[in-house]
Parts: C-alpha cells; structure tokens; sequence
C-alpha cells in the first residue's frame, strides 16, 4: 500500500526545508532537514527545559576558562555564545547542512564588534569540537548598515552570512552585492510571537518573490531563506523559493497533513505573481545613498525600519534573559 504524501513533502520537493529549533529532538523526529536556523529567543526558550540544566554549568564553566583569551567580554556575555554554539552542535549531527548562531544583537550597529563576534563564534565551535567542519557555521546577522558591511568582510574571508530581520528589497539589494550566502526576510515582524493576538497586516511574501527574481536576474549567488512564519498556508504560498525555515510545530503540522488536501497556489507558480523584477542599485560603497533608499522604502511608509528596530530591540531583551541566565 503507497503511504501518501505529507504537505511538508510536498514542500520539501519544491524548496528546501530547514528547522528553526535548538531542540534536537525536532530534526530528529521530522527530518532530514538541511540548514538548522537559531537566535537568541529560541535559544533561551530551549534552555528552559530542566534537561539543559549542566549544559548551562558547563558553559559558564568554559566561558571561565576561557576569560583571560577574551577580555572584553564579561563571563555571562561568553557564556551565552558557547551555550548557543554546544546546542548547535548537538543538532549539527541531524542535519545536513548549515547551523546558524546569531551574533549578538548589541553590537548590530557596530561592524567592526559584528566581525569579531563572528570570528569568536566560529573559533568556539572549533574548542567545542575541534573534528567539526566549521565551514558549516553560518552567522546570522541583523539587517542594519552596519551588519551587512560585517557580512561583506566575513564573507571576503570566507565566513558564511545569513542577514536577518531583513524587511526590504533595499536590504536585500545591499545583502545580495556584499555576498551574503543568504537572506532571511522576516514574513511577519517578530511581534507576532511575542504578543498574543497579534497580526501583522503587511507580510513579505511578495518581497521573497522579489528578492529572489532580483538576484536570479543578475547572477547573484545569495539565496533566499524565509523566516518568521505564522501558517501552513504562509508557507506553502512560499512553495518554490530556495530555502525556508520552519518552528518545531508548524512543521509538525505540515508532516502530518496530506499533500491532497493543499488548495494553496504557491507565489512562486508562473503568473501568480506579476511584480516585475526590482532594480539592482548598488550601495555598498556609499552609506549616505542606502539610508534614505531604505528611509524611502516601500513609499516611505517607515514599516521596514519599525520592524528592524523592533526586532532588534526584542532580541536585545532575550540576549539580556540569556546572560542573567548564565550568572
């Protein structure tokens, strides 16, 4: 008797999937997955459960040890990046691609803290583990000015970047000329998982779309990895795009689904969507031009820079949950 097909296998033969989790159990469970994404809130939302009680010990412990190699950083601050990356590491083993850290939030207005922060990520996976293949860290970085130039160094020294709360084809232009191995265009501002109830009645799908039909047009090798979804029909109007990333229970949702029950057309499907491809104006080298193209965004309705700011403001908050949790 043929088993039927799952909409997340539907899906998964349209564009690859990849988990939003640092709970192992989940690609354990659903996959195979290719890319395991994280940030700060999913990580202290993980770190609750009590079986995570030593691994928080133990990097307190390490991030001790390891004080007099970083003394710019307090322990707490140290403690959270090595937790982030032990958890990775752990889900590293059931998947096949990338495992993204996030850098920390405070520093997204500082390129020159971005980088280093990316390098220390890096060089904690290889003290963790020196057997890892560290060219499967992939860093996540926040979508501002400032963090997409820290993009365009860390990818020159071959570092993979994802850039994050991405709300605009002006960031995604930007994302796309400095290398960026991805982008993350948020579909929802990311109060949509903090406040019950809560609606965001300006999604991006239609900017996935955009981004990728702008980089496919001009040879630009950054791929589009959408984030913060709400719904099973979110995701499958995304069907076609090159990567999506997907939290623990709409995934469960779509495995246990049947692919005949979708009646959701895809944005991607030819002549669904008739937005014509963007422009590809280039701003890496001229700061003062990409400011007021991202203030003007979209009519200068400001929806792109609100929803950056508010983004990094929340994770700010998580990152100060993390290190009191690391004290």
């Amino acid at each position: 008797m043929a088993f039927e097909k799952t909409l997340l296998q539907l899906l998964q033969s349209r564009s690859i999937v990849d988990c939003d989790t640092m709970d192992v159990e989940v690609p354990k469970a659903l996959g195979p997955f290719v890319d395991c994404t994280s940030n700060q809130a999913i990580a202290y939302n993980e770190l609750q459960k009590p079986s995570h009680k030593s691994r928080i010990e133990d990097a307190i412990a390490i991030a001790k040890k390891l004080a007099s190699k970083y003394p710019e950083l307090s322990t707490a601050e140290l403690a959270v990046e090595i937790v982030m990356v032990s958890l990775q590491l752990e889900i590293s083993r059931h998947v096949t691609g990338f495992v993204h850290v996030q850098t920390n939030p405070y520093y997204s207005y500082d390129t020159d803290k971005t980088v280093k922060n990316a390098h220390r990520i890096v060089e904690l996976f290889r003290y963790l583990d020196s057997s890892f293949d560290h060219n499967r860290v992939c860093i996540k970085i926040p979508s501002t000015w400032e963090g997409l130039q820290a993009c365009r160094i860390l990818e020159a020294s071959k570092t993979s970047t994802l850039a994050t709360t991405l709300f605009t084809i002006e960031q995604a232009s930007l994302a796309g000329e400095v290398g960026c191995h991805y982008i993350a265009p948020y579909v929802n501002e990311l109060k949509v998982h903090f406040e019950a109830g809560f609606i965001d009645h300006n999604k991006a799908q239609k900017l996935c779309v955009q981004a990728q039909r702008l980089y496919e047009a001009n040879g630009i090798k950054t791929q589009v990895l959408p984030a913060s979804l709400t719904s099973t029909t979110e995701i499958m109007e995304l069907a076609g795009v090159h990567h999506i990333t997907i939290s623990p229970g709409l995934l469960q949702e779509l495995a246990t689904t049947r692919a005949s029950s979708n009646t959701t057309v895809s944005l991607f499907d030819e002549g669904v969507l008739t937005a014509d491809v963007p422009s590809f104006v280039k701003y890496a080298d001229d700061q003062a031009a990409y400011r007021i193209a991202f203030t003007r965004s979209n009519g200068g309705d400001g929806e792109g820079e609100r929803k950056l700011v508010q983004a990094i403001n929340t994770f700010c908050n998580m990152q100060d949950k993390m290190e009191e949790m690391m004290k």
